[in-house]
């Protein structure tokens, strides 16, 4: 697939014509047909609602396979896969379960999302354990010499090995597999956070072995706002407590899996983004998404190495095997982080983020199927004019 037929994705999604949007990392963007099965299913709701909601009339079977379909693309089983809102939530009920005394360790990367550091800061001070954060050596080269840096961060106290499996502040593909073998021979429990995997690099969950696991449905698989999967291995669910305490934890009707019926049922919500993930899957298979990964890359690689030349800065990483389809750029540093985001996106009408890591500013570029060489172009003439 050529930039021509990434052009011609462009139809299929409900974005401002005016805006170069690259930031898909943080919210995504959901496919018109995936939408509009979206809110059929909403219309469905609000004709029946009891129907609709009642987790003993057909809720409760609708889920089960849309969270068959999910786990089979995610190489899982379905029992162990439960639809949670984002990965924040998934991995808030996963680090809240566990039991850490004081004196435990919960050892981690410092290109973590901002919000599972406050989670583990908040936890750790709670129980007296400690959040061990080790930097990553930049510019990173060789896998293993990641693999290293965290693992030396391991001793005798560390209890949970917490990493994500695509950074947030950088876009960075993470050598998860490693660690995470490691570990389970160390008796370490595993917790990855995949909240930018489904959908923009292949996973399979029993392969890699991980104890928990927690990705969002709703950015690069481009299912509506509010699905994501949390996954806990089936040795591991007794651990597991539910955030919210409701109908599934005395159930009546127990299903198959007391995991899923402490967890799917807590209320009365709106489930239709959870249903419409099938949808979503049937648009990446449809459109042969593997193939669009590969032309977003390679347009990711082109807007790099463009940024890189205005900017005049060293690269964080070579692209292989550490970028997919997001990539950081460093910002001078006599430039304000803040004004340049503000002045990209109302200046110029680039929607991009600025991240903040090892002491710098940094552009996360993201590139989807939609995108085309004009937003890369509008991207690196603001840029450039920025700095000049």
């Amino acid at each position: 697939m050529g930039r021509a037929a990434l052009s011609d994705l462009r139809g299929h999604f409900l974005l401002r014509d005016d805006v170069a949007f690259l930031n898909h990392g943080s919210f995504g963007a959901c496919p018109r047909p995936v939408f509009a099965r979206y809110q059929e299913l909403q219309r469905e709701l609000e004709n029946e609602p009891v129907d609709f909601l009642h987790p003993d009339r057909t809720l409760g079977d609708r889920l089960g396979e849309a969270r068959a379909r999910l786990a089979a693309f995610l190489g899982a089983d379905r029992d162990e896969i439960v639809f949670v809102p984002n990965a924040t939530q998934g991995l808030n009920v996963v680090a809240r379960s566990l039991r850490l005394e004081p004196g435990d360790e919960v050892l981690t990367t410092d290109h973590e999302y901002g919000a599972m550091d406050r989670m583990w800061r908040f936890l750790c001070a709670k129980q007296g354990a400690r959040y061990v954060r080790q930097t990553l050596p930049l510019p990173l080269e060789d896998p293993a010499e990641v693999v290293e840096a965290v693992w030396k961060g391991v001793t005798d106290r560390t209890r949970v090995l917490f990493l994500s499996h695509i950074t947030s502040p950088s876009g960075l593909v993470l050598p998860v597999a490693e660690l995470v073998s490691r570990a389970r021979e160390r008796g370490i429990l595993t917790m990855v956070d995949g909240a930018h995997v489904p959908g923009q690099v292949d996973c399979n969950l029993h392969d890699l072995g991980v104890d928990f696991w927690s990705g969002n449905c709703h950015k690069w698989l481009m299912a509506p706002k509010g699905a994501a999967a949390l996954y806990v291995r089936k040795d591991m669910q007794p651990r597991i407590e539910p955030l919210i305490v409701s109908w599934g934890w005395e159930s009546d009707h127990p299903g198959p899996s007391r995991f899923v019926d402490q967890l799917e049922w807590t209320g009365t919500r709106d489930f239709s983004s959870y249903l419409t993930v099938p949808a979503a899957i049937d648009f990446f298979q449809e459109h042969d998404w593997p193939k669009v990964r590969r032309s977003c890359h390679e347009l990711l690689l082109e807007a790099r190495a463009a940024l890189l030349e205005v900017v005049d800065l060293p690269p964080l990483c070579p692209p292989e095997p550490w970028l997919a389809q997001m990539a950081a750029l460093p910002l001078p540093e006599a430039l304000d982080g803040e004004e340049v985001g503000r002045a990209l996106r109302e200046d110029f009408l680039v929607e991009i983020p600025v991240t903040e890591f090892a002491g710098r500013h940094w552009l996360r570029v993201s590139i989807q199927g939609y995108n085309n060489q004009q937003d890369v172009s509008r991207l690196v003439t603001a840029v450039g004019q920025l700095i000049g």
